[in-house]
């Protein structure tokens, strides 16, 4: 354990609400150690931008951790060149020249399917009906899971992601986490002949041409769906209820003063839906004067960061006029989010610009519910409009 001090935390009421526990931390303890998450937090984004990058100290190498025993070993789960070996492999599907030559214009497609779908209904669940299926279908196309349902897509992600978050140790978390990854395999062994028959762009399918072994595949193509559908789900209904909630900056969008990219990039900053790295202590060490010892737990808080009083005035407040530019939801390091591009693209050129525009007088018709920590987003957001 570290010589931090010690938080002790509700932890229920840290899953309903996390940022005014985050708050207190940055102000009065920044590192600090949580007995109910077994690690040590940085909340400050210095903090967290700086000490990210000393993987001699802490590694991402964490062969007893939950992603690794639920996901497989994964570029994310590896330093330096280990890790720059497998991101490399991994570029042409989701760089920026693939996204816009390649995926923009089937993100498109995508989102004008479900939008035409939902029109003539006139309400629905907005997480639920909208970006959870855009986000899925999007995803299967990234990866090259075609085979998966968008439906199957989502609850993978889901429950893989609970037992990546499931510090607590629940059983039945992990029992349906470890059950999801199985399915994954599954689909990827059932697509892999057709992709090495006919080459493409998609994940599996550039890294099966790279060379990567089938448990290198695997473990990467789980950890992006972990992030690849939650992250882009969340933005795309977080995006919504933000302007939805927030007519004056809805405004400043509608007459031009800011774009959809400021309304993602100022949602992501507020509620960053991928909240929390873990770390692996390397070796012992010190760290903003905290003496750390091998093997212990330490979790980068970008949601935190995110949200720093030293960067961002009134943070907790949805405000499209703030420079985001010290905001890091993507990672500050070696491990930032490789689909950021090709989630930038779906959420803010096609999902919330497009619902916007087609579904007329879009307004919220119940509760908006957020949850989540580690992971962060709405699990509802019931709108309507006029048809």
């Amino acid at each position: 354990m570290s010589s931090a001090p010690v938080t002790e935390i509700d932890l229920p009421g840290f899953i309903a609400d996390p940022y005014p526990t985050l708050a207190r931390m940055r102000a009065t303890a920044p590192v600090t150690y949580v007995p109910q998450l077994g690690a040590t937090l940085f909340t400050r984004r210095d903090d967290v931008f700086r000490e990210e990058k000393r993987i001699d100290l802490f590694s991402s190498h964490q062969p007893k951790g939950l992603v690794e025993k639920i996901m497989g070993a994964n570029l994310m789960r590896k330093d330096a060149e280990a890790h720059m070996a497998e991101r490399r492999a991994l570029f042409p599907a989701l760089s920026p020249r693939t996204v816009r030559d390649h995926l923009s214009d089937q993100f498109s497609g995508i989102v004008a399917h479900h939008l035409d779908r939902l029109k003539a209904k006139g309400k629905a669940d907005l997480v639920k009906d909208y970006a959870l299926p855009v986000s899925a279908d999007a995803l299967r196309i990234m990866t090259g899971l075609t085979n998966m349902t968008a439906t199957q897509m989502d609850a993978a992600s889901q429950d893989m992601i609970n037992g990546c978050a499931n510090y607590s140790g629940n059983p039945d978390i992990a029992a349906r986490a470890h059950a999801a990854s199985a399915a994954v395999d599954a689909h990827i062994d059932a697509r892999l002949p057709d992709l090495r028959a006919r080459p493409n762009l998609s994940v599996i399918s550039v890294l099966d041409q790279a060379g990567l072994s089938r448990e290198q595949i695997t473990g990467n193509i789980k950890v992006i769906i972990g992030g690849g559908q939650n992250e882009p789900r969340d933005a795309i209904a977080g995006t919504l209820w933000a302007l939805l909630t927030h007519p004056d900056q809805r405004l400043l969008v509608e007459t031009g003063r800011a774009t959809h990219t400021d309304a993602f990039n100022e949602y992501v900053r507020l509620v960053t839906p991928i909240g929390m790295v873990p770390r692996r202590v390397a070796k012992p060490g010190h760290a903003c004067g905290i003496a750390f010892e091998q093997d212990e737990t330490i979790f980068f808080l970008f949601s935190s960061a995110c949200r720093d009083e030293a960067y961002f005035n009134t943070p907790d407040r949805y405000d499209l006029t703030r420079d985001t530019g010290p905001a890091i939801p993507f990672g500050a390091g070696p491990h930032f989010c490789a689909g950021a591009a090709a989630s930038r693209c779906l959420v803010a050129d096609h999902a919330v610009p497009a619902a916007l525009r087609s579904l007329p007088n879009l307004r919220l018709d119940g509760e908006a519910i957020f949850q989540g920590w580690a992971f962060r987003g709405l699990t509802q957001l019931p709108v309507a409009w006029d048809n």
